[in-house]
């Protein structure tokens, strides 16, 4: 190793700071970007400076962070804009004598991950928040020959890391690191919504892809509308394909039974508005969005994809055969006709949640991660 790499890798049990770089390609709600504010803003300050960087400051969690660096890519990854970045990021984090670089989706794993390595950081990990599936194969080939550079991959559930894995990333890369639930996530949460008598079935999700399966959420709940006729049905989350999806729930004659809540920030106290939660995707990485349900107590129906059955067990919810609209709604009915059930189970998943997925616990495991690889790399380096 170049004295000058060296003296970047420094001593993990230094008193100064390790030099944490970390990446995201915009700031929207989904998960990906909400775990990436979540572990800038939490992982231990006593131990890592933490750099945050982006492709686009585009989307309502940019405020959490304050100034980002951006470093833009263009139209595409092969023209003078994205070569141009790629410089500047190479120069930002030599200049900063990063230690760690860490991408955390799509996009910045293919950016970051050869610039951290050609600029001779330490460590370099990727992240794959999802199945694979919803990506094309060129795309698949492409990020799994990136991925080959890294030190580390990490994962947000075991279905991910064993697709990857058959494809041929090697295991001693793999880290399966689940999503991380704030703690006021846990706390009970004054309803958002006035009680009623009628049952509350909401689902939250994005519309802005036809995978979350909003169409199927809306046959599914035609279907318990016709058993439990004074149902109401509650979708939370925005996107392109609203009025589209606002289309079919009048066709299916649930205009009076849906409401659209658009984009929230208060999920919890939704949640204390719900009887059951539903997620109808036909992929799914690790879910927030059942995590998010199982911290506030409130039990899941979901299709079995994924790392849907790494959370939802017969325990905590009910899991059905994917694309099987009638057992979906059946379990959905059987929920809301027995509250004692709802109960058990929600409190089993709570508990399994805390136990797992708090802040505290994934912020630990990042932090072990972080310093295993450095501790490692550095002695090799002396050896």
């Amino acid at each position: 190793m170049a004295a000058a790499d060296a003296a970047t890798l420094a001593t993990p049990a230094n008193s100064a700071p390790i030099r944490l770089f970390l990446m995201i390609n915009n700031f929207e709600t989904g998960g990906s970007e909400r775990q990436f504010v979540v572990l800038a803003q939490n992982i231990d300050a006593s131990k890592f400076r933490v750099h945050p960087g982006c492709v686009n400051t585009r989307g309502p969690l940019a405020s959490e962070l304050g100034a980002v660096p951006k470093f833009p890519l263009g139209t595409s990854l092969m023209k003078w804009r994205a070569m141009r970045s790629r410089f500047e990021l190479a120069y930002y984090l030599r200049s900063h004598r990063i230690q760690i670089a860490h991408s955390f989706d799509f996009y910045t794993n293919l950016s970051m991950i050869p610039v951290a390595r050609l600029a001779r950081i330490p460590i370099v990990i990727g992240s794959h928040r999802q199945l694979g599936d919803l990506l094309t194969p060129f795309q698949f080939r492409t990020q799994l020959a990136v991925f080959r550079f890294c030190d580390a991959v990490v994962f947000n559930s075991q279905a991910g890391a064993e697709r990857l894995a058959a494809a041929g990333l090697p295991r001693e890369k793999i880290a399966v690191i689940g999503n991380a639930l704030p703690s006021a996530a846990f706390y009970p949460a004054p309803p958002a919504l006035l009680p009623i008598a009628s049952p509350r079935v909401t689902m939250v999700a994005r519309m802005n892809s036809g995978y979350k399966n909003h169409s199927g959420f809306l046959r599914i709940a035609a279907a318990i509308h016709q058993r439990i006729s004074d149902a109401e049905f509650l979708l939370v989350g925005d996107g392109p394909l609203r009025a589209e999806i606002e289309q079919q729930a009048a066709a299916l004659n649930l205009a009076g039974r849906v409401q659209f809540l658009g984009d929230r920030r208060d999920i919890p106290a939704l949640l204390a508005s719900t009887d059951v939660a539903v997620l109808t995707s036909d992929s799914e990485g690790l879910s927030n969005v059942i995590l998010e349900a199982m911290a506030a107590g409130v039990p899941a129906v979901a299709y079995a994809v994924g790392g849907n059955p790494e959370l939802i067990t017969a325990d905590r919810g009910i899991l059905v055969s994917p694309g099987n609209e009638s057992e979906f709604a059946a379990a959905v009915c059987r929920l809301l006709a027995e509250p004692t059930l709802r109960r058990q189970q929600g409190e089993n998943a709570r508990q399994f949640a805390e136990q797992n997925f708090s802040l505290a616990h994934v912020c630990r495991q990042y932090e072990d991660l972080y310093m295993r690889l450095l501790n490692r790399k550095l002695r090799r380096s002396m050896g």
